[in-house]
């Protein structure tokens, strides 16, 4: 019976569309897009350092974007790996990444789209050295971020930067004063686009309010901070779904979970972002819990990124990937939110 359920919802999905990815309308124009995606390619392969472009991690092809162009994504939190754009230390850029980058960057503007440049490195260099210990001082983090912006800022592709993804662990103690170094860092050179600064234990919705009150202390010249949080359904909201759901399921898991997160930006006057949010393909029920919260982030003007999309992720339950053209069953709920118009400033 539950097989039967599960192929009636998702057939139901798939017919929704025309096609995989079928042109939609876009929004009305009121406020910034509210739905988001990442699209993880370049940073894959963590611990080949710095890798091998085609083996350890890949770069999306020239039509890559075309599909989401198509079903209204306008922005994309796209990962890149210090150590391969800058393998020394306060060094130049590693010519060719770079250069990836920059190809990356122009698809995107050429079709109306914007990218956040996200350091997708957990508040470490080369895996296990903390910033702002000796080994890697937080003015080699701030170097990094200047020269980010400074190569990308004038970019018409760039839509902001994210300063970093993930920090944990030991990372946690060093990072209001390594934030405030990458914000110095863009400003050097950026006085526009957003800066997204992601909190500590994997910048997790739960704990963001007790975890990084500091973080308020954050100055910008500009006056354009957005904080961003990470949140999955599974137990921990590690977003390895590693387990089926079984026994009573709550369909409002998402937004309780989102709840702190959203009620402190509110209670502090500050905007905010989901950069990663994620369900498996797996069970309807995902995908119930899935609109209820993408209803209420539309709700309280938060964007919401879909992790995630990408070249190589296969039959990942989570991707967003289509497969063999065919659109993930993830697609229309997540389709149904960027055609929602929406008052927000």
């Amino acid at each position: 019976m539950k097989s039967l359920m599960k192929a009636m919802v998702l057939a139901a999905a798939w017919a929704a569309l025309p096609s995989a990815y079928a042109a939609q309308p876009l929004t009305d124009g009121k406020g910034a897009p509210l739905i988001h995606l990442n699209v993880a390619a370049a940073g894959w392969g963590g611990t080949a350092l710095p890798g091998v472009e085609g083996r350890n991690y890949i770069f999306p092809d020239a039509s890559y974007l075309n599909k989401w162009q198509k079903g209204g994504i306008r922005v994309i939190r796209f990962s890149i790996l210090w150590e391969r754009l800058q393998p020394k230390l306060m060094g130049d850029f590693a010519p060719v990444y770079a250069q990836r980058i920059d190809t990356f960057l122009a698809q995107a503007a050429a079709r109306d789209m914007g990218v956040i440049i996200d350091i997708h490195n957990y508040g470490r260099f080369n895996g296990q050295n903390i910033i702002g210990t000796p080994a890697v001082p937080t003015s080699a983090y701030q170097d990094l971020m200047k020269r980010v912006a400074q190569r990308w800022a004038k970019n018409p592709g760039t839509h902001g930067y994210d300063l970093m993804n993930e920090p944990y662990g030991d990372a946690d103690k060093y990072w209001k004063a390594n934030a405030q170094a990458g914000i110095d860092g863009v400003r050097a050179f950026d006085k526009v686009h957003p800066i997204y600064v992601e909190g500590r234990s994997f910048s997790s919705t739960a704990q963001f309010a007790t975890l990084n009150a500091d973080l308020l202390l954050l100055k910008d010249p500009s006056d354009n901070l957005i904080y961003s949080a990470h949140l999955y359904l599974d137990d921990g909201s590690s977003g390895q779904y590693a387990k089926p759901i079984t026994g009573k399921f709550d369909p409002m898991v998402g937004v309780n979970r989102a709840k702190p997160f959203v009620e402190w930006l509110a209670r502090n006057k500050k905007r905010g972002q989901l950069g990663e949010f994620g369900v498996p393909d797996n069970d309807p029920r995902w995908l119930t819990a899935m609109d209820n919260l993408l209803s209420y982030m539309h709700d309280h003007c938060v964007p919401v990124a879909y992790w995630a999309a990408g070249p190589w992720w296969g039959k990942d339950p989570v991707a967003i990937e289509p497969i063999n053209g065919v659109a993930r069953p993830q697609w229309p709920v997540l389709s149904k939110w960027i055609q929602k118009t929406n008052n927000c400033p």
